[in-house]
Formats: C-alpha cells, sequence, structure tokens
C-alpha cells in the first residue's frame, strides 16, 4: 500500500540538491502589486557550456507544474525524469552548441523562493507569501541572467506558463532577447481561463488542512484539495477526443470508470512532488498575465518585442486555444503565421509532439545559428 502523501512535496534544504545550483539575489525583489521580496533565490540548471561572451545561452522556461529538470533522469533531488528531455538533445537544443538554462520559476517549490521556502524569520513563508505577478517571476529571471553574466539570450523558450514568462522577456526588455519560441500561451488571461483556475483554488482552500496557508511543520498538509486542483486541471491539459477515444465509458473492477482512475492517478502523483502553496501563487500568478497591462494594451506590448519569433500553437487545445496564438502571431512583428502542432493531446501537446515541436526549435534556430559565438 503506498504511503500517505507527505504534508508537500517541496524541495527541501536537507534533500539532495541533484543537479541545482542556485543564484542568490544582492536585493531585495520589488514587486509590481508594492513592497519587496527579500532574500530571493532561485534554483537552476544548466546543460552545455558558456561561450567566452555568453551568446549561446538559451533560456528554457517551465510550465506550472514543472521545474528545472528539463532533462535527466529521476534520481536524488529530482522526482521525476527530465520534462523535455528529448528535446535537449543534438540536432535541437543542442548542449554540444548551446548553453541552455531553466531556472525553476519564483514561487515555485523546486528550490527557488516560494511559501514552502525559509524566510529571513526562520519559519516557513506560508502565508505571508506576497501575491507575484508574471512579471516579477521575470525580474528575478533577469537578476538571474544578469548574475550569469548573460546580457542576451540567443533564445528564449516556454510554453503554457513558461511561454507567459517568454512573451513577458521579450516584451520587457527586448534587446535582451535575440529569438523567441512561444508554445500554447496567450498574451493575457481570459474570464474562460481564469474561471478554470478558481475551482482549483477554493479546492485548495477548503482542504481543512490548508490552515490558511500556513500547514508546514504540521504533519498533514492540503494534498486532498491539491489532488482535486490537479483532477479540474487535467481535464482541461487533454482534449475531449482523446479522452473519449482512450476511456470510453469503460469501467473499472472498483466500480470506477477508467478515466477517474486515470485522474486520480494523476493527481496521486502531482500531490508527491509538488506543494499547495506553489499551486496557489503560481495559478494567480497566470490569472494576472496580461502583457498590454499598462503598455496601452496588448497589441501595442506586441509591437515591442523584437525578437525572431515562433509561434506554436495546437490544434485541441482547449486551454488556451489556437485564436490565442493567432492573437500573438499577427502581433508581433515579422512572427509571420501561427505553426500549428495538429495533435489529440489538447495542451500537453506542447510537452508530447516531441517532433512537431524539434521542428518548430530548429526553425527558430536556424536564423541565428551564424550569430552564435561571434557577438
Amino acid at each position: 500500500m503506498d504511503a500517505p502523501p507527505p504534508a508537500t512535496g517541496a524541495w527541501r534544504e536537507a534533500d539532495p540538491p541533484g543537479r541545482r545550483q542556485w543564484v542568490r539575489l544582492d536585493r531585495p525583489l520589488p514587486l509590481e502589486r508594492g513592497g519587496e521580496l527579500p532574500a530571493v533565490q532561485l534554483a537552476y540548471e544548466t546543460w552545455g557550456t558558456p561561450a567566452p561572451d555568453r551568446s549561446n545561452a538559451v533560456l528554457v522556461l517551465h510550465a506550472l507544474t514543472g521545474d528545472s529538470h528539463v532533462a535527466g533522469p529521476a534520481g536524488p533531488g529530482h522526482p521525476t525524469a527530465g520534462w523535455w528531455d528529448s528535446l535537449v538533445q543534438p540536432g535541437v537544443i543542442d548542449p554540444g552548441r548551446y548553453f541552455v538554462v531553466a531556472p525553476n520559476v519564483l514561487g515555485g517549490c523546486q528550490g527557488s523562493t516560494g511559501p514552502s521556502s525559509i524566510a529571513p524569520d526562520g519559519r516557513h513563508w506560508g502565508s505571508r507569501f506576497p501575491a507575484l505577478t508574471v512579471r516579477d517571476q521575470v525580474a528575478a529571471e533577469v537578476a538571474l541572467a544578469d548574475a550569469l553574466g548573460i546580457d542576451r539570450w540567443a533564445a528564449v523558450v516556454g510554453g503554457s506558463m513558461g511561454g507567459m514568462r517568454a512573451l513577458e522577456w521579450a516584451v520587457s526588455v527586448p534587446d535582451r532577447v535575440e529569438s523567441l519560441l512561444l508554445l500554447a500561451c496567450p498574451a493575457r488571461s481570459t474570464a474562460d481561463q481564469i474561471a478554470w483556475t478558481y475551482p482549483q483554488l477554493q479546492a485548495i482552500r477548503s482542504d481543512p488542512g490548508w490552515h490558511g496557508g500556513d500547514y508546514y511543520g504540521l504533519g498533514e498538509g492540503p494534498h486532498r484539495g491539491l489532488g482535486v486542483a490537479r483532477r479540474i486541471a487535467h481535464v482541461t491539459y487533454r482534449s475531449e477526443a482523446e479522452l473519449s477515444g482512450r476511456f470510453g465509458r469503460k469501467p473499472q473492477g472498483d466500480g470506477r470508470f477508467a478515466v477517474e482512475s486515470y485522474l486520480d492517478h494523476h493527481a496521486d502523483k502531482l500531490v508527491r512532488r509538488f506543494d499547495a502553496g506553489s499551486y496557489v501563487v503560481l495559478a494567480e500568478a497566470m490569472n494576472s498575465h496580461d502583457v498590454g497591462r499598462g503598455r496601452g494594451g496588448v497589441a501595442a506590448a506586441l509591437s515591442r518585442v523584437t525578437a525572431r519569433t515562433v509561434v506554436g500553437g495546437v490544434t485541441t487545445d482547449r486551454l488556451y486555444p489556437l485564436a490565442q496564438q493567432r492573437e500573438l502571431a499577427a502581433g508581433i512583428p515579422g512572427a509571420g503565421e501561427v505553426r500549428v502542432i495538429d495533435s489529440p493531446y489538447g495542451h500537453d501537446a506542447f510537452l508530447i509532439e516531441t517532433e512537431q515541436i524539434a521542428r518548430l526549435v530548429r526553425e527558430l534556430f536556424t536564423g541565428s545559428e551564424s550569430r552564435v559565438g561571434s557577438r
């Protein structure tokens, strides 16, 4: 019988570091909504060797429940194998050519400062952790780039929440992004996307184990609520056609439908490797995403992008529908038509359809390879 889930699946200081490295900001991080976050650290992993001028650096940004472990096996410090393992390879995002950097997002739970982290007063941040926006997260990543001596990324690549941050990079500091790959992400979160997020947040906050966000060290955390949130979210990550074709109305021996068992499985996996507090902070940051806020609207913001850009969207994505990627492609100068990923897998296709994604990565790099290492 499986052990009960932990109060939090966050990486802790006593855990093996795995491949992680850390950058600690030398000053507090000002936040978009006011105030500041002191003692910020970002965990990150790297592959490859930086050129002397760092012109071969590629930034890879993860989605909501991802982390810095883009490539490599599961092992001490890393509960799962790399989430884009087949793309950080020769011929795609080639570590023999590029210096690949993948941070764990600010507010996350796999080594970067977040609700499960220890605050300067020696207690877990918990409910005291401030609300973040995508812009705050990118500001922390800009500080990471500064610490690594990277003035300009050869490419910034991201899907879903990672795509939101990649877009924010290209709009807020356009001179620091040479090329840009945006996958299955929007210019701003819509009412529909915020509405899907709301019951997930309510499920976590309604769990008796939530304790207002201060459940660390109490033995049992809000894993039931986090599991419900994951079940809701996972339905939006896949398509109706895939779920119907794969499971239909097939029953299980225990009386559940097969599709219910499938959702239970994904919920159980997540609660053992993630943190409910981080889920809340990151989901609300995604709700905040609006690249046009304070910039004269989406069209004006997108016109600021100077990076060579490829935008990809998924035919069956019901979380971030293809129309949202068409808006990005139409608004970003020189992006051309949206590249369509034909897949039955819905939003998760940006993680699953590695051959189609690899073609987009190669297209992105074709225009920049002559400049890598020569700046």
